[in-house]
């Protein structure tokens, strides 16, 4: 939960629960955002991905996710 809350926009939760590609898509989308925020379009790139992280808080403190070899989190 607290790699959630502190490193969610970097997927850093993802790679920990076991789903690399999923945490790969969050870094990426983050990554892109930064290098493209001087365009202005990055803005709505960083805002997705702090949507997502914020909903993958959610989820991981209602129990709502499971690590990948499907054991619950603790």
């Amino acid at each position: 939960m607290l790699l959630a809350f502190f490193f969610g926009i970097f997927g850093v939760h993802r790679f920990y629960m076991g789903y690399s590609a999923i945490g790969a898509a969050m870094l990426g989308l983050t990554i892109i955002g930064v290098l493209t925020s001087c365009l202005g379009i990055g803005i709505l790139f960083l805002i997705a991905a702090g949507i997502w992280a914020f909903i993958d808080f959610i989820l991981i403190c209602c129990n709502g996710v499971r690590m990948a070899d499907g054991m619950p989190l603790r």
